[in-house]
């Protein structure tokens, strides 16, 4: 298989039934909500692509996207460079009912009014839900090192607090 552009969309029910797959790239400066996460622009996403009808009749897509993506750390506030990668599998549905008798083991993906995919889209998605939510190198290669930072004072732990119910006691003495 040679390594093609990926189309921005397809009819997932010829392409299950016609059994394509593809093994390709998306251009990362397609990915305009993925670049706005990132501190850079990302490389090129590598994506493989396989289309087809399981035992019970039902189309999938099952995939696979690899990508580096530049982000900030927000530990040392430098840039660096991380591997994302994620795997899919996603059937078209057309009704809520569609969506409801589906197998837990496929997501359901939204057709548009011409009954087509959006590959790039649907891509984009899976990406952005893959990156960190808070992103920051490992402790070790992170330039903040392993010293812990605090702002503001921290209460001794030490000190000896009076007891909120030291005034109980005194009421029950008498």
């Amino acid at each position: 298989m040679q390594t093609v552009k990926i189309p921005v969309s397809i009819d997932p029910i010829r392409a299950a039934t016609s059994r394509l797959n593809y093994q390709g790239i998306v251009s990362g400066k397609v990915l305009k909500r993925l670049n706005e996460l990132c501190a850079g622009d990302c490389s090129d996403v590598a994506v493989s692509l396989e289309c087809g009808v399981d035992l019970q009749g039902i189309v999938y897509l099952k995939g696979k996207a690899v990508t580096e993506l530049t982000l900030l750390c927000q530990r040392c506030m430098t840039l660096f460079t991380t591997e994302v990668t994620v795997e899919f599998c996603f059937s078209p549905c057309r009704t809520q009912a569609e969506i409801d008798e589906l197998p837990e083991t496929y997501d359901p993906i939204e057709c548009d009014e011409i009954g087509e995919v959006r590959l790039h889209a649907m891509i984009e998605d899976e990406l952005i839900l893959a990156v960190p939510l808070v992103p920051s190198h490992d402790v070790a290669s992170c330039h903040a090192g392993s010293n812990d930072m605090a702002v503001g004072e921290i209460a001794d732990a030490q000190q000896e607090r009076p007891n909120p119910f030291a005034v109980l006691e005194k009421l029950k003495s008498k």
